[in-house]
């Protein structure tokens, strides 16, 4: 620990030194049996500005750790058996071509990789496949209205939801200051989890009575008035809408176009060296 505060005390020394000053990097500043570590292997350690105090303490726990990780790993090569050490090689040289091949592939599709999916090409996809895409919860679109009992224009705003015209939409969007909660969104489907979460009120056992579709439902609790208006609804386990699933169906577009130019990638490379006898199969 002195060795290592005196070291710190000279690190602090040098960066203070004015630019251009050489300094010597590969001086060792610790030593575990034949490994040592440098000074260069420290650089970038302590972000600029930090105090003299805490780059003492991030340096010496970095010295700790790094003498810790060489300890446990000298004794392993001693203790572990020669059969698990050989085990443990072969993990490693195959995670090693894991890294590199992943790496090259990815830089190979990175280069070629369409990422452009079309309407089209959604919609084709959706009905070729849309039996796979099942809703795991109920969803629904809706528009509702929270509203205090005590509120002077409690009838004027309710009306205005009830008699839906677009300039009633747009005057109940701009008097949103009058509500306690609302939600205009009724063109877009949401899970009824939302649902339950922001009106309390409505639940899995009662949602019956206040999501129908088609229809605008008026209800009081001791304090609220609460207007829902419901466009459509579907239970769970059906078919999802094209527009709720689109987010997911470009995904799995473009992962399977991805799978496909990996696999062609693998298919072209061993073609290629087999041709260019750079690869041969002894029968």
């Amino acid at each position: 620990m002195k060795f290592k505060f005196l070291f710190l005390v000279m690190l602090t020394f040098f960066v203070s030194c004015k630019k251009g000053a050489t300094v010597v990097d590969n001086v060792a500043i610790a030593r575990v049996n034949n490994s040592n570590l440098y000074k260069e292997d420290i650089k970038g350690l302590v972000p600029a500005g930090t105090s003299k105090k805490d780059s003492i303490i991030i340096v010496n726990d970095y010295i700790d750790r790094w003498a810790s990780q060489k300890l446990l790993f000298n004794a392993a090569e001693l203790n572990l058996s020669d059969e698990k050490q050989t085990e443990l090689n072969k993990l490693v040289e195959q995670y090693k071509k894991d890294l590199y091949t992943k790496a090259y592939i990815e830089q190979l599709v990175y280069k070629s990789f369409d990422t452009l999916v079309s309407e089209n090409d959604l919609k084709t996809y959706y009905e070729k496949n849309k039996e796979n895409f099942k809703t795991n919860v109920a969803l629904v679109k809706m528009s509702y209205i929270q509203i205090n009992k005590s509120n002077p224009k409690l009838s004027v705003l309710s009306n205005k939801f009830v008699n839906a015209s677009k300039e009633n939409k747009e005057s109940l969007r701009n008097s949103t200051i009058e509500f306690k909660s609302y939600a205009f969104n009724d063109s877009i489907w949401i899970d009824m989890n939302q649902v339950y979460e922001k009106l309390p009120v409505i639940n899995v056992e009662n949602k019956e009575n206040y999501i129908i579709a088609g229809k605008t439902v008026k209800f009081a609790d001791s304090t609220d008035m609460y207007l829902i208006r419901t466009s459509n609804f579907i239970e769970k386990n059906q078919v999802s809408p094209f527009q709720y699933i689109k987010p997911t169906l470009k995904k799995v577009i473009l992962n399977k176009r991805k799978t496909e130019l990996i696999n062609k990638y693998q298919k072209d490379i061993t073609t290629d060296a087999l041709k260019d006898k750079k690869y041969e199969i002894y029968k």
